[in-house]
């Protein structure tokens, strides 16, 4: 075969490889963007913050179950090959995100609502498990041994491309059907496109071909009789396993979900700023970091994998806290002045009978625009009792829906860049890096499962438990980055002393 004709196999393979896992990504991401929503639509609606939190729990149950998926899949990957396993784990997660999209809201069904979002999640989260594994192996096995980490990076873009995607789409369909109805029905909208996206993707994956590596092992009657047994039962394998999880993959996850989830979660739930804004900040934070997956990927090459994660850790852990103080900050308009004021709109004033009672909370909102360009919210309330023997009770004001100046956007765009280039750093080499710790025969296994346990857990934890440590009476809104910050300093410690940078001698059996 011609060098030309091999490097365009490469790239077929890349291309039908990434599609299929940035449409998983996809599915799986769409929830996390629209916990908020969602949230009102599962839950009763005086449930308040909880609606919330609770819907980030559901979102965080999809990846506790994802290491479950990794030894699932991951056998079948060894057992039967790497290709019909993951067109099993896109028809799995399609299905999932195409119900979720018809599931009644609380108002029609109850609790039954969010138990039957939560099974689909679980669903989402065994087959996620089972995808990201088998594509980068699968990639990882059809390219040259000296090029793995700039090949395997495509695959890495997939996992941000997909929360572009997701952005995007949603940010498209509120602005065309509009908010209020967005918020009713519209956000069910691109859980059903997915189906569209999925049908194309197992119409590209049918006529794919098996890895050349897991085919030759079976041609020689090498496969794996027990990839568990054998991935987890073998002191030196297992060993490997534990320092690919502790050592890189944990620290990895929360670098991961800190950057692209958290950031977002952060800017429009704790700074309150307007939807739109928090979204095309994060979009064009994504599309401008994504190359750099591959140039990290590349560059892994001819350096290592070693030392550029570890560096995407250690930064992460420095610049935390000061990139979210400035999101406090400059979205701080409690000490606005009436110098600072261009414009007031004219008030609305709304009158709720609170459920339950007899009282009614009375709210006047106006629209406040500043010199600067920014503009905001602003909501004050009181209870109107029934009995005329108590006063009304006063409500702190509501600063919300903010929408940012020129500067302060494009700053909080270089902040949340400067995030996920850091993403770039920890997550464009690793496919290369857990593909070349395992065998051929059980390398799908292997590979699978710290890297879901990593990610999975650790890091997809990191909007649920940092929303409910920040959430704590005596916390501090930037009190969750201790979560991510503790977990990338353990890793980056036991990845600076055990980790190798030399790259494994390739192992075929």
């Amino acid at each position: 075969m011609s060098q030309e004709l091999q490097k365009n196999s490469i790239f077929k393979v890349i291309g039908a490889s990434s599609l299929g896992t940035l449409i998983e990504w996809y599915d799986f991401y769409i929830f996390g963007s629209l916990a908020s929503i969602i949230g009102a639509q599962l839950f009763p609606a005086d449930a308040g913050a909880s609606a919330l939190i609770n819907t980030l729990a559901i979102f965080a149950a999809g990846f506790i179950v994802r290491p479950f998926g990794a030894l699932v899949f991951g056998r079948l990957g060894d057992l039967i090959g790497r290709k019909y396993t993951f067109l099993l784990t896109l028809v799995l997660m399609g299905g999932s995100t195409f119900l979720i999209g018809l599931i009644p809201s609380y108002s029609s069904i109850g609790y039954a609502a969010p138990i039957l979002v939560l099974i689909l999640r679980l669903v989402q989260g065994l087959a996620l498990g089972g995808e990201y594994g088998g594509a980068a192996t699968y990639v990882a096995e059809h390219a040259p041994a000296n090029k793995r980490g700039f090949f395997t990076s495509w695959i890495q873009t997939t996992a941000t491309g997909g929360l572009f995607l997701s952005l995007g789409i949603i940010v498209l369909t509120k602005n065309l059907i509009g908010a209020s109805g967005f918020a009713d029905w519209g956000w069910r909208i691109p859980f059903l496109l997915s189906i569209l996206l999925v049908g194309v993707s197992i119409y590209i994956r049918l006529k794919m071909h098996e890895s050349p590596m897991f085919t030759k092992l079976k041609t020689e009657g090498k496969v794996s009789k027990n990839p568990l047994k054998e991935s987890f039962n073998n002191k030196a394998n297992f060993k490997m396993v534990l320092l690919a999880l502790f050592g890189a993959t944990m620290g990895q996850g929360v670098i991961w979900y800190t950057g692209q989830f958290y950031a977002q979660s952060f800017i429009e739930n704790t700074c309150k700023v307007d939807f739109n804004d928090s979204r095309y900040i994060l979009l064009w934070g994504i599309a401008f970091a994504t190359p750099f997956f591959v140039v990290f990927g590349s560059w892994s090459d001819k350096v290592g994998r070693k030392w550029i994660m570890l560096t995407g850790m250690l930064l992460g852990i420095i610049f935390y806290r000061p990139i979210y103080q400035v999101f406090l900050d400059d979205t701080d308009f409690t000490k606005v002045t009436q110098q600072d004021i261009q414009s007031v709109s004219d008030p609305v004033v709304t009158r709720t009978l609170i459920e339950g009672t007899a009282d009614s909370l009375i709210s006047t909102s106006a629209r406040v625009t500043l010199l600067s360009g920014a503009s905001y919210q602003k909501i004050q309330s009181h209870i109107e009792f029934k009995e005329k023997s108590k006063a009304a009770a006063v409500q702190p004001d509501q600063l919300k829906d903010k929408q940012l100046s020129t500067a302060v956007f494009w700053k909080f765009v270089a902040l949340v860049f400067f995030q996920i280039l850091l993403v770039t750093m920890v997550y464009g080499p690793i496919a290369a890096f857990l593909v070349e710790l395992f065998p051929t025969k059980i390398r799908y296994t292997s590979m699978s499962l710290p890297y879901h346990v990593g990610n999975g857990v650790f890091g997809g934890l990191v909007p649920f438990i940092a929303t409910l440590i920040a959430s704590y009476s005596g916390s501090t809104p930037l009190s969750g980055l201790w979560y991510p910050i503790g977990i990338a300093s353990l890793s980056f410690v036991i990845g600076a002393i055990y980790l190798s940078n030399k790259k494994p001698v390739e192992t075929e059996a």
